[in-house]
């Protein structure tokens, strides 16, 4: 059950933050986020034109400068992120309007993909409203109850592989260009999806006159699928690590959900700064509506904040075999062994 400032039909209480959030550090500007703007698109369009020119000396030069064009990429996103809370300027016309535009090169339609964000906030760690805008996420006794046939799918999607490396690309390229089914009553988010694909096809048509539609695929395919990787990953050790939260019913806390199921993701600086402190996830979910440049800010003002154990890089990587959540245990946890796996 929602607690009471996120109930209702409207979409804009499931932005409301919680009890906990700093109303002040919501308070946004157009200086900073338009030198953001500046410091992403340009690199990225730089670097995207350098990996062309690099097709004339060797594929492996595109190649090496498409990881750097990918992260530009995922900063991009990150940016389009905030816009969808509406945190990135102060104007609403004005996110919504950045957040369509930047949508044509992430492949994300701005208003479908901000409504369903926004569920997955009002949502996150609660067992009873699974699958809106999260990892699909089984119990143990969920996982032993399935068929062997189901249970196979669900490790396949689990696998890293197919996780991290094949549907990344397959849900920013080929997902995203359909409505989702709980979308039939949505009218502008539906339109936003037909709006975006239209402009894709354009911008595809005009880039292939001009360079070419198999210089346009050699440069462009290897950055979208590295940066919807990249991007997967950090949406996944942001809600799944070992002592993250998943409660159901009423003991489901909205705040609670934010402070322990959201990671303190603690990336290098350079890292940190290109994915627009999206690490600082705890704080995030507590208060959707901070910007991203405000963030750190707020971890330093709140000693509370910096307390939740942080979430390192070489540990981050064990979570990747995190598969159920433990109802006993109260964590993630791998896959069961023995005859009661089997059973």
């Amino acid at each position: 059950m929602l607690p009471a400032a996120m109930r209702g039909s409207h979409l804009e209480a499931l932005e409301r933050p919680s009890s906990l959030a700093w109303t002040k550090y919501e308070a946004s500007d157009f200086r900073r986020p338009l030198t953001q703007l500046l410091v992403t698109a340009v690199p990225f369009a730089l670097l995207w034109l350098a990996a062309l020119r690099a097709l004339e000396y060797g594929y492996w030069l595109t190649l090496i400068l498409a990881v750097p064009a990918a992260g530009f990429l995922v900063r991009l996103f990150m940016l389009q992120h905030d816009c969808a809370h509406r945190s990135f300027v102060p104007s609403a016309a004005a996110n919504d309007a950045l957040g369509t535009l930047i949508g044509l090169f992430t492949l994300t339609p701005h208003y479908c993909w901000r409504r369903i964000h926004l569920m997955h906030h009002a949502t996150s760690g609660n067992l009873d409203r699974r699958g809106f805008g999260d990892i699909d996420t089984l119990t143990v006794d969920e996982y032993v109850r399935l068929s062997a046939m189901r249970r196979l799918g669900y490790r396949l999607y689990r696998h890293p592989l197919l996780l991290f490396g094949i549907a990344p690309s397959l849900h920013f390229a080929v997902k995203q260009r359909f409505c989702p089914p709980e979308s039939r009553q949505w009218r502008r988010e539906r339109w936003s999806v037909y709006a975006t694909n239209a402009a894709l096809l354009a911008l595809i048509a005009a880039f292939s006159a001009a360079v070419g539609p198999r210089r346009l695929l050699l440069v462009h395919v290897p950055i979208v699928m590295l940066a919807s990787s990249m991007g997967v990953w950090l949406f996944y050790v942001q809600h799944q690590f070992e002592d993250t939260y998943w409660e159901s019913g009423a003991r489901w806390d909205y705040v609670a959900a934010g402070i322990r199921g959201s990671s303190y993701y603690a990336l290098p600086q350079p890292l940190e700064w290109l994915t627009c402190r999206i690490g600082l996830h705890h704080i995030h979910h507590l208060g959707p509506r901070i910007p991203n440049y405000r963030l750190r800010e707020c971890l330093n003002e709140n000693p509370a904040l910096r307390q939740v154990p942080a979430l390192t890089f070489r540990q981050s990587l064990r979570c990747a075999s995190l598969k159920l959540w433990d109802l006993d245990r109260r964590r993630l946890v791998p896959y069961p062994d023995g005859e009661h796996a089997r059973s």
